[in-house]
């Protein structure tokens, strides 16, 4: 890496799902699902990133997944401001790009991002070296969530307004909390003003995945637990909905790796697309 001390980098899971972004505009044909290199210019990784382990041809389906989570939660955040939610919360924020992206769209919205202090200074300094600044309007917000700060309190102190809705999103998340700490999760959101959105990502149990996916979802497994960092829970989609029924959502939804499959990749050339049964999104509103 290009960087003096590789201690400071994000960890490994917010590096690749960055790096697959760009790999998706410089490697995949056009059109494109999903537009973001801004990450990659964060890393700013050696020359030869492309021939990472993880960025080869066997990861594709997995690449497709983080894209089209990314397209399906951005479009619902611009659907919202169309209808005048003004606060979009990112919980494990990692390099998300919203901000630096689309400025002028970003520009109608307060927008918190959540994550672990270290990752919060590094992506700060890295905004700042790399001339992208940080706008006004965005909160890089410090939260220990590993020794148990309370992420809410940390919000409000960082100006987010409980009297009015937001969208709130935490994608890559879940599968790393135990069921109870997803559980209280979903009883904070739903305890938020009505207009409110939560989604979330979560991965179904691997004994679902087709079996062409489910060895590289098991090897993703076994090194995210040889990190330290084990995937803790899964969940089938109807476990989820009720749970998020359970915790006072007024209406939830379950979006499939299928439906996003359809919805932004119908029609294209090659074989990009994301797998079934793998990581579904949960979208809860107050």
């Amino acid at each position: 890496m290009a960087h003096d001390k590789e201690a400071e980098i994000p960890d490994n899971t917010a590096v690749r799902t960055a790096l697959w972004r760009a790999l998706h505009v410089q490697a995949d044909a056009p059109p494109h699902v999903f537009e973001d290199e801004v990450g990659l210019k964060l890393v700013a990784p050696d020359d030869d990133w492309r021939d990472r382990p993880d960025m080869s041809p066997f990861t594709k389906p997995f690449r497709a997944a983080i894209l089209a989570r990314a397209r399906y939660i951005e479009d619902l955040v611009e659907e919202q401001v169309s209808r005048g939610v003004g606060q979009y919360v990112l919980l494990g924020a990692g390099l998300d790009s919203f901000a630096q992206r689309r400025p002028e769209f970003a520009s109608r919205l307060r927008i918190f991002e959540l994550d672990q202090p270290e990752s919060q200074a590094w992506k700060r300094e890295r905004l700042v070296a790399t001339g992208l600044g940080i706008a006004g309007n965005l909160e890089l917000v410090p939260v220990d969530f590993e020794a148990g700060d309370d992420w809410l309190s940390r919000l409000v102190a960082s100006g987010f307004d409980v009297q009015r809705p937001a969208v709130i999103a935490s994608t890559g998340v879940s599968m790393y909390l135990t069921r109870d700490a997803v559980m209280a999760t979903l009883r904070r959101i739903a305890a938020f003003v009505p207009g409110s959105i939560f989604v979330m990502s979560f991965l179904c149990p691997i004994e679902m995945l087709d079996p062409e996916i489910r060895i590289g979802v098991e090897r993703a497994a076994a090194g995210a637990r040889a990190s330290g960092t084990p995937w803790i829970s899964f969940f089938k989609p109807d476990e989820i909905m009720a749970l998020a029924t359970e915790a006072g959502f007024q209406k939830v939804q379950h979006v499939s790796a299928s439906a996003l499959a359809e919805r932004y990749f119908a029609g294209r050339a090659d074989d990009l697309r994301p797998p079934r049964n793998s990581e579904e999104l949960l979208v809860a509103r107050v």
